[in-house]
């Protein structure tokens, strides 16, 4: 499982001009599932996501948390993340879990933030979403359930 995470001062993901999810202070999570990921992958992501300090305390130092801070997250779907373009131009993406799968790992992901206490909301799995955010820093941090970068 891989997501990009972006400190942010707002976000919001619209779909077919309506806006469906807004936060403000927190973290945007673009989320791909791979095949094989599980529920421990989605656990360890969503932990990593409440409790990676990325905001700065009164030192101007990244010591503080998203639940520190009063913050929320906006999670969306993003099979992308696991297109593969070592070889040729067009990305592959075999290594993406089925819609399916993905889907409710997706969904288990956002459940586990959720358990946490954190504000939570999401897009729209499988629909064409325009996504904004103000990122701020810009503060932006990959992580991967299996491998270090």
């Amino acid at each position: 499982m891989r997501a990009v995470i972006q400190r942010v001062k707002e976000s919001k993901v619209i779909v077919e001009n309506q806006v469906i999810s807004t936060i403000g202070k927190g973290v945007l999570v673009l989320l791909g599932v791979g095949k094989g990921d599980t529920e421990t992958d989605a656990e360890y992501l969503a932990s990593k996501v409440t409790e990676m300090r990325v905001f700065e305390d009164e030192q101007g130092k990244m010591n503080l948390s998203v639940t520190d801070v009063g913050g929320s997250v906006l999670v969306v779907s993003q099979f992308t993340l696991l297109g593969d373009l070592r070889k040729g131009r067009r990305p592959s993406f075999d290594k993406a879990a089925s819609p399916d799968e993905a889907k409710r790992l997706y969904e288990f992901f956002v459940s586990r933030l959720k358990a946490l206490g954190i504000p939570t909301a999401t897009g729209e799995f499988q629909a064409s979403m325009e996504v904004y955010l103000v990122n701020e820093g810009p503060v932006t941090v990959l992580l991967d359930s299996r491998k270090l970068f």
